[in-house]
């Protein structure tokens, strides 16, 4: 009796050490190195040290940049948000008629410019002219990589024909390690990840933020990610009537490696709340709220 329970408690603990090895593996093949993935790590980005956004905290993007009177994506809007104290700006991107990268978001102009049709029917230099909401022209991701030499662009892709240009761009730039490469669709995404020289890190698109919903919960989400080529998930805090952001998903995409940001916070008890609960960034338009919550908060809530 006594050699029957020796062997089981054997067993049972070869299992249990088997399985921690197995978790520990999962979260080291999927947890963002900072040397591979310095984006992601807030500490050392732009002016690292200064502001009221510096030091270790979350991550805070300025959604297009700051536009509260208009001119989303514009270099105005972008300037705003520098002026604000921010490092991280999310903006979008899509191809002109000549494959040159603009920075915008809609597939028609009609929307926030004083011209009408798809953007991509229009020349770069065509583009440049348009009015934004009076607040300059469609600007090339070129330019806004040139005039903020150290800020970092979490950059929406649009669009297939974007593809090609944006990485080549971001190899001749050497801008690897300012960028996040995001989209809707993980094909695209991946096919950018291709086309990058350098690891570049990079946010899950629709399809893979459902498998690592789903896989959390059963430990795989670090399988899951270190498949799909991504460090972090950005997801809005519920979507369609479901809640996607409750401690469970944080605390499963943390044990997989992965960051969580969130999109679009606008209101200062929601960004408070968001933060308590651990979550690893925020996107807002309210780029003033943002600032002066995280300017707030003594104790940055990072694991």
């Amino acid at each position: 009796m006594r050699s029957r329970q020796r062997i089981w408690w054997h067993l049972r603990s070869r299992r249990t050490a088997w399985r921690r090895s197995w978790r520990n593996a999962l979260r080291r093949s999927a947890r963002p190195d900072p040397q591979r993935f310095p984006y992601l790590d807030a500490a050392t980005g732009a002016g690292a040290g200064s502001g009221v956004l510096a030091g270790r905290a979350p991550l805070a993007l300025a959604h297009r940049g700051f536009a509260p009177d208009g001119g989303e994506n514009t270099m105005d809007a972008i300037e705003r948000a520098v002026r604000l104290g921010f490092r991280y700006v999310e903006i979008d991107v899509r191809a002109s008629s000549d494959g040159v990268v603009m920075v915008f978001h809609d597939e028609h102009l009609d929307r926030v410019t004083d011209a009408r049709g798809p953007l991509v029917e229009r020349s770069a230099a065509e583009l440049g002219a348009v009015s934004v909401e009076g607040h300059g022209g469609i600007p090339t991701l070129e330019a806004v990589l040139l005039r903020w030499p150290e800020l970092r662009l979490n950059i929406d892709i649009k669009t297939d024909d974007a593809v090609r240009p944006f990485a080549e761009l971001i190899n001749r730039l050497r801008a690897h390690d300012r960028v996040l490469v995001a989209s809707f669709s993980d094909r695209r995404r991946r096919q950018v990840l291709r086309l990058l020289e350098r690891p570049t890190a990079s946010s899950a698109g629709m399809r893979v933020n459902a498998g690592v919903k789903v896989a959390g919960p059963l430990g795989l989400a670090g399988i899951v990610a270190r498949r799909a080529g991504v460090q972090a998930l950005q997801v809005p805090e519920t979507y369609r009537g479901i809640r996607v952001v409750t401690p469970r998903f944080v605390a499963a995409c943390h044990a997989a490696g992965l960051q969580v940001h969130v999109w679009t916070i606008n209101r200062r008890e929601d960004m408070d709340r968001l933060l308590d609960l651990g979550v690893d960034g925020l996107v807002s338009d309210a780029g003033d709220v943002l600032a002066e919550c995280l300017a707030g908060r003594s104790t940055p809530p990072l694991d």
